[in-house]
């Protein structure tokens, strides 16, 4: 992530993938660092919570059945800048840290590995529309202002779903790039 000439946030996904060093901050508290910026998390919710639809399909689990969710909001120097929810099938996460409110050192792909979890492929949708009241509320942003909302997959080796994201940012916050090595 950088910050373009604009002021606006540019992301790339790749450090949100990797596991940190042991003891390291988590990737958005390091990479707002490294930009001489201030990135915090509040971690709202988390616990074991029925799959709606959509993530069901992301994590390959029947609509219903249990997953668990931890659910944040992103601050880029105190200003709210991302809704994220990130779900775990079950039988990964139930009864580890990903299943509560404390802060993770190194962050949540960092447990991951350590539980054995490795993602190695990861699938990324990108849509846009009108934020909801509670989005509008919790991102500080008038009615008219679109969202970007991003879905991510992470696949460990087998291409099995080990972790779904939600993200939803303000789009007039936002830019995304993506770098794309062939061969």
């Amino acid at each position: 992530m950088s910050t373009n000439a604009a002021g606006h946030w540019v992301s790339t996904s790749m450090p949100y993938l990797t596991p940190q060093p042991p003891g390291g901050p988590d990737a958005w508290a390091a990479e707002s660092a490294a930009r001489g910026r201030r990135g915090a998390q509040r971690i709202v919710g988390a616990g074991e919570v029925a799959a709606s639809d959509e993530v069901a399909e992301l994590l390959g689990v029947a609509p219903g059945a249990f997953v668990v969710v931890r659910r944040r909001v992103m601050y880029l120097d105190d200003e709210p800048c991302e809704l994220t929810d990130t779900y775990y099938p079950a039988a990964i996460a139930r009864g580890t840290r990903l299943a509560g409110t404390a802060r993770i050192p190194g962050g949540a792909v960092t447990l991951l590995a350590e539980l054995g979890h490795v993602g190695v492929r990861v699938r990324e949708d990108i849509t846009a529309r009108l934020p909801t009241p509670e989005e509008r509320e919790a991102l500080q942003t008038a009615p008219d202002e679109p969202v970007l909302r991003l879905t991510r997959t992470t696949l460990d080796g087998e291409d099995h779903p080990i972790q779904a994201d939600t993200m939803t940012m303000p789009a007039h916050r936002q830019r995304l790039r993506y770098e794309i090595r062939i061969g």
